[in-house]
């Protein structure tokens, strides 16, 4: 009997990498995982190997990494924290591909961003355009999977736009309200993204929901499930972001950055691709409008300590 097909999953104990691994442990693959807390608990017990991330010590990444075929790579940052900047999280990607590289890996599926653009001044899509031309040039066969907002169960973005509006009567809505976000479920970006890690061929995919949404037809929407009469109320950018600081110290977490108040409001989370998703948000807030948004999603808790 042939051994089982050997994948690497970089963060299979984060959001997006845990549904992966999921689905990957239910092909009957062996999974090991690449992750900067090695410490945290492992849902997945004795069937995911953890290694350190290792990007200072080349040689032991390679070696986490060898005997495997595919690496699912869903290493990134929000936003810079600390010593954490976009800066060298673009650096430990490149890193991690030359390491992939020398360690016999064939394919590798990175989880991107919709619109990534070198000429962008916005940290996040300029590194992830600069990461994915690296993963072109390389000789693995790759996969190139571009998320807008991801929602699920444990999601920043919907829970926490969920959790102000379960307590706040007033929400400030960034300028005009109608640029769009495209949001995709988490169930079905992992399907996705486990689907085309068993194909051969190179790709680029955007990775979309069924349903576009203006940012205020989506508080409004995620309002209306959860029954709550919110008022929202236009400001400009800056003051919404200084009402959001005001927010941080109950929270002990970053609400949001200018950047991605940019971001959203650039009409950056949305596609002109078909939706490769088929959840609608509507239909999933239903079916867990008691659970969504009790508990805030912080970011800080998850990545950085």
């Amino acid at each position: 009997m042939s051994s089982p097909e050997v994948s690497v999953v970089t963060g299979a104990f984060s959001y997006t990498g845990k549904y992966i691994t999921r689905r990957l442990l239910a092909k009957g693959q062996q999974v090991r995982t690449l992750t900067g807390h090695p410490n945290n608990p492992n849902p997945f017990g004795d069937r995911v190997s953890v290694y350190p991330f290792h990007f200072d010590q080349y040689d032991e990444l390679m070696k986490s990494l060898q005997g495997a075929t595919t690496l699912y790579n869903t290493y990134w940052i929000r936003f810079a924290h600390g010593a954490v900047t976009f800066e060298q999280a673009v650096e430990n990607t490149s890193v991690l591909i030359k390491a992939a590289e020398q360690a016999g890996i064939q394919r590798i599926v990175h989880v991107s961003i919709t619109n990534p653009s070198e000429n962008s001044l916005l940290p996040y899509f300029h590194g992830k355009a600069i990461v994915e031309q690296w993963i072109k040039a390389s000789p693995l066969a790759y996969a190139i999977v571009r998320p807008t907002v991801i929602f699920g169960g444990e999601d920043i973005l919907i829970n926490n736009i969920a959790w102000l509006l379960r307590r706040f009567p007033v929400f400030p809505i960034f300028g005009s309200g109608t640029y769009r976000l495209q949001p995709l479920f988490v169930e079905d970006m992992a399907d996705l993204v486990v689907e085309v890690g068993q194909q051969h061929e190179n790709m680029v995919i955007d990775a979309v929901g069924p349903d576009i949404f203006t940012f205020e037809k989506l508080v409004r929407l995620i309002a209306r499930v959860l029954e709550r009469r919110v008022l929202t109320v236009h400001v400009p950018p800056d003051v919404g972001f200084t009402l959001a600081r005001l927010i941080e110290p109950f929270t002990a977490d970053v609400l949001i950055t200018h950047d991605e108040i940019t971001g959203l409001m650039d009409d950056l989370l949305i596609s002109q691709q078909a939706p490769t998703g088929h959840t609608h948000l509507e239909h999933w807030l239903l079916q867990n409008r008691e659970n969504v948004g009790k508990v805030y999603a912080s970011e800080l808790q998850r990545h950085y300590r």
